[in-house]
């Protein structure tokens, strides 16, 4: 819901300030509505029914897979299109993927929402609800920033959303922002969240050149001074890095590019994340031989990694997948 359109109305109506937690505590515990708040009283429910809609989004398209994962298209009271997903893992993790923004601006080469039209960025209570629609569903403990957008380029909104989310039942510790690289949203991460939330930098390829193609961002903030700023966080949280690095067949794939992102990366500050693509556009992803032996090639150089489990691939679960055909 929109927490500050909430909170102004209540104020307005001269309700008193606990108002606002109870309606926001029934929410985030995953009610279906207003009608479900039965320590609010009834002619203030059906006043917010009036006034605040219960979600800031409107469910457009539902897509489940036979994994268990489920991705939904959104769309905002403007019209733009929020995909969110919910991933479902055998261990009892229900993980959330959030969106930032509606499309992106920044154009990774391999990425569906990098090939729509960037709309706007999102609110921090439009985030919320993306949370809040699978919450309904069932418990949720891990969220992690990795949807449509570039995080760091909402970063108040990102926080925002972020600080309420223990209310969901997902701790900081928990809670994951993930970058390309855009270094002033990362610095302002880095030196003003206080919070324990985790850093992700999507990274894909060592080498300058080939970032560049992939990811234009790198001609702008260069991968050096990204680590530099990844180091410090480090330094001051005492938390490791997690590196994204997507695998696609025949560009950055080689055992020769695993040893070069071994010698990039310190051991005791990233752990590499290897991504099986799901295939957008252009890009095939790599084949198990090929993610197996650059995983070999890492742990050798002393890099712990693992290669992430493949969700949703029937549901077409890669991000701006649905909105971009929507």
């Amino acid at each position: 819901m929109d927490i500050t359109a909430l909170q102004e109305t209540l104020e307005r109506h001269g309700e008193p300030g606990f108002r606002a937690r109870q309606v926001w505590s029934w929410a985030a515990r995953g009610a279906n509505g207003y009608a479900e708040m039965t320590d609010v009283p009834a002619a203030l429910r059906s006043r917010l029914a009036e006034r605040i809609p219960f979600s800031t989004l409107e469910v457009e398209h539902e897509a489940r897979s036979r994994d268990g994962t489920v991705k939904t298209l959104f769309r905002t009271g403007d019209g733009v299109p929020v995909e969110a997903v919910l991933m479902r893992f055998r261990d009892g993790r229900r993980s959330v993927c959030l969106s930032s923004q509606s499309g992106c601006p920044l154009t990774c080469t391999f990425c569906a929402t990098g090939q729509m039209r960037f709309r706007r960025n999102l609110t921090a209570s439009e985030m919320l609800d993306q949370a809040l629609h699978f919450r309904r569903l069932e418990a949720i403990d891990h969220v992690v920033f990795m949807g449509m957008g570039e995080p760091m380029l909402n970063m108040d909104e990102v926080i925002a959303a972020a600080r309420r989310l223990p209310d969901l039942g997902v701790t900081h510790r928990r809670t994951t922002v993930s970058t390309v690289g855009w270094l002033p949203g990362l610095r302002k991460f880095v030196d003003e969240v206080e919070e324990p939330i985790r850093l992700a930098l999507s990274l894909h390829a060592a080498e300058p050149a080939l970032r560049s193609q992939l990811m234009p961002v790198n001609d702008r903030y260069p991968l050096a001074d990204v680590l530099a700023e990844c180091r410090r966080y480090f330094e001051l949280r005492r938390r490791k890095v997690f590196v994204e690095y997507v695998m696609l067949a025949g560009v950055n794939d080689r055992v020769e590019q695993a040893r070069s992102l071994a010698e990039l990366l310190d051991p005791k500050i990233f752990k590499v994340n290897l991504i099986p693509y799901n295939p957008t556009g252009s890009f095939a992803g790599s084949s198990p031989k090929a993610i197996a032996a650059f995983e070999s090639e890492l742990k050798r150089g002393g890099i712990p990694t693992t290669v992430r489990l493949t969700r949703g691939r029937d549901i077409a679960a890669a991000c701006g997948q649905l909105a971009a055909s929507a």
